[in-house]
């Protein structure tokens, strides 16, 4: 697999650092009065999703109940494209993340900049459509599983502790974002995992039959 768009020095620094990025879904609340809110579940809780699906290997990843018990929420921002100006922060109370037994559910309000509004009009209108959350991961599980039918590997990931959410965006480009850029990366690294386990097996069953032919 090829990453197929360039990335800035501070995306790419972030990535290196181990930050990930996964899409979610956010909509426009009922009005209140003249509030500008957006809401939705920057993740759900035991519910599997496809990281990557090819014809060899499959990359399934989930979020434990409790992932975010520790999670430092400290200070995290409402962006577009994960970069630039901030529309919503929890420092200020324009942006709240509440964990319940569905998931990490976001609320934030748009309404305090005049670019702020604007982008609430574009959500709204289904002009902006797909949000990503970024997030570095304290600890996970993985359990590797070979489909026999198919013959394909398939590894699951359970992320179990969450160490930091840093922020909420709206993206432009959903083929390009971030999002997918790092599943792949991520999914990557489980492939080349993959690839090794299969071939130190190879190794060792080369060994034995070599082993069990000089000791006829």
């Amino acid at each position: 697999m090829t990453l197929p768009v360039e990335l800035d020095e501070k995306h790419l620094h972030r990535l290196a650092d181990g930050r990930e990025y996964r899409s979610m879904v956010m909509t426009v609340r009922a009005a209140e009065g003249d509030s500008q809110i957006v809401e939705g579940y920057a993740t759900t809780f035991n519910q599997p999703y496809s990281l990557y699906d090819g014809r060899y290997y499959q990359v399934i990843e989930q979020v434990a109940p409790g992932a975010f018990d520790e999670c430092d929420m400290s200070d995290v921002i409402f962006q577009y494209d994960h970069s630039g100006r901030v529309f919503a922060r929890n420092k200020n109370g324009t942006l709240t993340l509440t964990q319940d037994a569905i998931g990490l559910k976001v609320v934030a309000d748009l309404g305090g900049t005049d670019i702020g509004r604007q982008l609430y009009q574009e959500i709204k209108g289904g002009y902006t459509d797909k949000m990503s959350f970024g997030f570095v991961v304290a600890e996970d599980q993985k359990v590797y599983t070979e489909d026999h039918e198919t013959g394909k590997e398939i590894c699951t990931r359970t992320i179990t502790k969450v160490k930091k959410l840093y922020d909420v965006s709206a993206v432009s480009i959903p083929a390009n974002d971030m999002t997918s850029i790092s599943a792949r990366r991520f999914s990557d690294g489980v492939i080349g995992e993959i690839k090794a386990e299969r071939l130190e097996r190879a190794k060792k069953k080369t060994m034995l039959k070599i082993l069990l032919e000089v000791s006829k």
